[in-house]
């Protein structure tokens, strides 16, 4: 130890302090262990999150041009482009023509399923290949023979129907043969989420089946494949700054290769942020077990703190050393992270890449992980500097005093503004490299919030017992003790389950009020069917074939247009910088309507709604959070592009729209005269007084006799497709959620671990004093019940409350507690708690009183 008594000069301080740290940890890293499992939980969670995030990036820029179907894709809807705008286009390059609509396609015994239409020409497709089984050429698929048109079909629609290979269907007007099976389409992930079963047609076919009234609901979309000498993302700019510049009132909707799924990557984009979040949460709770463990060795290490300063070192100087050892703790931690999390990506495709319906290419990424990394070390700076900073004024007195001399007592105010700047970098970073920096700001205010309930929780269950009455039950007089003793592990486990179940609570809460929302309450209120693509000219006609076929329902018809806003208070919608609430108004085309009613399902809320026999310039009524989201008011000028014609309305009135009865409603609703003239079709809802999924096919069948250009689409099935989705998104939510409760339970554990000299040393002194096995087992129990059903309490009641503003703020939504949900965190947090802390105790019992005796 004689080297300690060297002179320390600035310059040899951290390489000093690097020597002694690394020399202390030659004896193994006992007590550090859950330290290292923590950080590197939590670091492989973020890191793996953002090199799979990454991944996905990189694949869909590399295979954008693929996904998109060419350099760039000019999207219309109702319409097709007129022939100036096809010449603009083909004079720059080659291009591949495609539509898309909803049909019902019957099968030859009359059986009948809404289906996704897809009608491509000879070029289609450009990029990539359309897999077929069996493999045939395109042409020979979709060709006109035996007085039927060629298709391939989605397996679905065969399983459907009860259909198989050289069976005919009828889509329409148009008789379609099924000569292949649709396996993967180069440019799916480019379009929507289908309703129905994919089937691929040729334009001919498409316009057989008479689908294509004035005002259908079909997109048309021109995919332009650039000259090989000039494909890069600077011509295909250019591309669309002058089809802009050429056709201003075309009303494209614009897609380049770096943007093939704007939906897609936004929601990468979300999703990757709330797994961060979640792997942030992760190191928090983490950072319970870093702050126990650093207390641990430093209670551990008191004498050799004592040794180092009766050398002659400086309370700084100790500080420095087991500040290296933290750093260097925390850098072992989140390099198995970092190794962990790198591996994630080439995991998933080496085991799951044939089934992946995504292009993830595998990578190392060193912005993330570099990322990943700095969390990692604040994370443990920011919890780790708390119990370092007491090391400076641990007296040289401790060699003689031990146990007597440890008094709690703040560090130093230099260590604390140290700890504060720390915590402020981990939160600057949280937020300011988030996607939606609002919500990465309510987290990190949400947990210092629990955090510091959490204190006062332990604090109140502390007080609470010591002021309760004794008992005449010996076991509960010990259980009660145990909670509000001096070195109690009370705090340590509120601490440790409590953040980690509340995270919990809150992905089960919002779990089931997703599922609630989407596959129980809402068909019982919502329309049984929409009918889409009903011309005008029979929109009467039809309402009262409605009545006649279902006299009890609830028959509800609007016009419907579709149109993209193209400029706000005269900038353009490029140009604008709406709120992520309201952004996506402006990244495609939307549903429009006109009346002279207020909607049902709307609420004037701002302005006054124009009179039934308004003629004067056009007007619009907007949704309130929409409009706020856009800055507008009333009197402000907004311009829709509909069907090739730029109109410009004044904002008359604002509204709230109820979304959740799934009802017809829509964003923009103009005053009658807005549209006179323009070709449009109606959409019509049926709800039925008396709900009866078997009278669905009847219904179905009817309407089709009738009427076969009209597509039907059954509420109950759309709501199951996005039931699976949202069942699929939450079984991955909740999978990642888990990583936070494992963190927990090892906090716990390395909780219980440091307390497990203390137990030896009670359970000895009460055997010795007569206590059996069982009564201390009792008492134990009894003890780490009381904990954690006040832990578990807590949790559910935060966690709640965060699933609520949740539920209700962001995704506007009505929340429904879900009790069973509760009941099971309340379950797992008594198992979790008097399980591991039993474990721990029997260890405690079976030492041997005299062994333990005669070391004290």
């Amino acid at each position: 130890m004689s080297t300690v008594c060297e002179p320390v000069y600035p310059r040899r301080a951290s390489w000093l302090a690097l020597r002694y740290a690394l020399r202390e940890l030659r004896g193994g890293l006992r007590g550090f262990y859950v330290f290292i499992a923590c950080i590197a939980l939590g670091v492989m969670a973020i890191a793996g999150v953002g090199s799979v995030a990454a991944s996905l990036s990189g694949g869909l820029e590399r295979e954008g041009r693929t996904l998109l179907g060419g350099d760039v894709a000019f999207s219309l809807i109702q319409r097709e482009a007129k022939p100036e705008e096809i010449a603009f286009l083909r004079a720059r390059g080659q291009v591949s023509v495609a539509a898309t609509l909803r049909g019902m396609a019957r099968s030859h015994d009359g059986k009948l399923a809404l289906v996704e239409l897809k009608a491509v020409d000879s070029n289609y497709p450009m990029l990539g290949d359309v897999t077929l089984a069996p493999k045939l050429p395109m042409a020979d698929v979709l060709a006109e023979r035996d007085g039927a048109f060629g298709a391939a079909a989605d397996s679905m629609l065969l399983t459907r129907l009860d259909l198989k290979l050289g069976d005919r269907i009828t889509i329409g007007n148009a008789t379609l043969q099924i000569r292949s099976v649709v396996d993967a389409e180069p440019d799916k992930l480019a379009g929507s989420v289908g309703l129905g079963p994919r089937v691929l047609v040729s334009d001919a076919s498409l316009r057989a089946t008479g689908l294509l009234q004035p005002g259908s609901l079909v997109r048309w979309i021109y995919r332009l494949k650039l000259p090989d000498n000039a494909s890069d993302e600077r011509a295909a700019t250019q591309l669309i700054e002058s089809a802009r510049s050429a056709l201003p009132e075309a009303g494209w909707e614009i897609r380049s290769r770096s943007n093939a799924s704007p939906q897609l990557e936004r929601t990468i984009n979300r999703f990757t942020q709330f797994l961060t979040l979640v792997g942030l949460a992760a190191l928090l709770v983490g950072g319970v077990g870093v702050a126990n463990a650093v207390k641990s060795h430093i209670d551990r290490r008191r004498d050799v703190i004592a040794s180092f300063k009766a050398l002659g070192a400086t309370g700084r100087d100790v500080f420095q050393i087991y500040l290296m050892q933290v750093i260097v703790l925390a850098g072992v931690g989140s390099v198995i992270g970092l190794a962990a999390g790198a591996a994630l990506p080439f995991v998933i495709v080496g085991a799951f890449g044939k089934l992946l319906p995504l292009p993830v290419v595998p990578a190392l990424h060193p912005d993330e992980l570099a990322l990943s990394f700095i969390y990692g070390l604040l994370t443990a700076l920011a919890f780790g500097l708390w119990p370092l900073g007491r090391v400076h004024d641990v007296p040289v007195a401790a060699l003689f005093r031990e146990e007597v001399a440890r008094e709690w007592h703040h560090p130093r105010w230099s260590y604390l503004a140290l700890m504060a700047a720390v915590t402020v970098l981990l939160v600057t970073v949280a937020i300011g490299l988030a996607y939606d920096k609002r919500i990465a700001a309510v987290f990190v205010v949400s947990s210092v919030a629990v955090f510091g309930l959490l204190r006062g929780v332990a604090a109140g269950l502390m007080a609470l017992a010591r002021r309760l009455p004794r008992s005449d039950i010996t076991m509960l007089r010990l259980a009660i003790a145990n909670i509000h003793r001096p070195g109690a592990l009370t705090p340590s486990v509120v601490l440790s389950l409590g953040l980690g179940l509340a995270v919990l609570v809150t992905i089960t809460q919002i779990d089931g009020n997703l599922r609630r929302q989407f596959l129980a309450s809402l068909p019982e209120r919502a329309p049984a069917f929409y009918f889409l693509d009903i011309p005008s000219s029979e929109a009467d006609r039809f309402g009262a074939f409605l009545k006649q076929i279902m006299p009890a329902s609830t028959i509800e018809d609007v016009p419907m247009l579709r149109g993209r806003i193209v400029a706000v208070r005269g900038v353009k919608a490029e140009e604008m910088k709406p709120s992520q609430d309201a952004e996506w108004v402006l990244q495609s085309d939307r549903g429009l309507t006109y009346t002279s009613e207020i909607p049902k399902g709307s609420k004037i809320v701002e302005g006054e709604w124009w009179g039934p026999d308004y003629q004067g310039p056009p007007l619009v009524s907007m949704e309130k959070r929409i409009a706020d989201g856009l800055k507008l008011k009333i009197g402000d000028d907004i311009v829709v592009n509909v069907l090739g014609r730029d109109i410009p309305a004044r904002i008359a009135n604002l509204r709230t729209v109820d979304w959740q009865g799934l009802g017809v409603n829509f964003v923009l609703v103009f005053s009658p005269n807005a549209f006179k003239g323009a070709p449009h079709s109606h959409v019509t809802t049926l709800t039925e007084a008396h709900p009866d999924p078997a009278n669905d096919a009847k219904v179905i069948k009817q309407v089709a006799d009738a009427f076969p250009m009209v597509t039907s689409v059954r509420m109950r099935e759309a709501l199951e497709t996005i039931g699976t989705v949202v069942a699929n998104l939450a079984l991955a939510i909740r999978g990642a959620s888990a990583v936070t409760l494992i963190s927990a339970i090892l906090v716990l554990g390395g909780a219980l671990a440091a307390g497990h000299h203390q137990r030896v040393y009670d359970a000895v002194i009460l055997k010795t004093l007569g206590a059996t096995r069982v009564r201390l087992l009792g008492a134990y129990a009894v003890e780490y019940l009381m904990i954690g059903f006040a832990t578990a309490v807590f949790s559910v009641i935060t966690g709640s409350i965060a699933a609520w503003l949740i539920v209700t703020r962001l995704m506007t939504l009505s929340f429904a507690w879900q009790a069973g949900s509760a009941a099971g965190v309340v379950a797992v947090a008594l198992i979790v708690t008097v399980g591991l802390g039993l474990a721990g105790t029997l260890l405690a019992l079976s030492q041997k009183p005299a062994s333990v005796l005669r070391n004290l």
